[in-house]
């Protein structure tokens, strides 16, 4: 059976990607950006495309993150990112989805286009938030 991994890159422009797992780990079927209300609404329209039990959500904790560089406005972003963390946390627990608050350092992120579409494959247009969240779910095995 096929299960749904969505990866969520916390955010104003929060990276949302759907990854199919037909058992051999992670194939992406889209990767992009959208407000954190438009993910919302993506993922219950997956879920309800394929089944609660069937989809759970992949997202990157930033309130695990212990370091960053940069000044006052830098710091302002870390402390809305890790708001966004809990949201996302919140509200899957609230929603009774399956979920898994993902560690930044346990995840690839901050690739480079071409660095991306040679591990993946995927060819379409991406931004940083975005090859990020697919970096959560891509080629991962479905164990839930």
């Amino acid at each position: 059976m096929t299960k749904i991994l969505i990866g969520i890159d916390t955010g104003v422009n929060t990276g949302f990607a759907v990854a199919a797992d037909r058992g051999n780990g992670g194939e992406l079927e889209q990767v992009g950006s959208l407000s954190i209300t438009q993910a919302m609404e993506k993922v219950k329209e997956l879920i309800e495309q394929w089944g609660i039990s069937n989809v759970c959500l992949y997202i990157e904790d930033a309130r695990k993150r212990t370091w960053f560089t940069g000044g006052r406005e830098k710091s302002q972003g870390v402390g809305s990112v890790k708001r966004d963390a809990q949201i996302w946390e919140d509200w899957c627990k609230e929603q009774g989805f399956k979920f898994l608050m993902v560690h930044p350092a346990a995840n690839a992120t901050k690739k480079k286009a071409t660095d991306f579409k040679r591990m993946t494959g995927w060819v379409g247009r991406t931004n940083e938030h975005a090859r990020d969240a697919a970096m959560l779910v891509f080629k991962r095995f479905a164990k839930f």
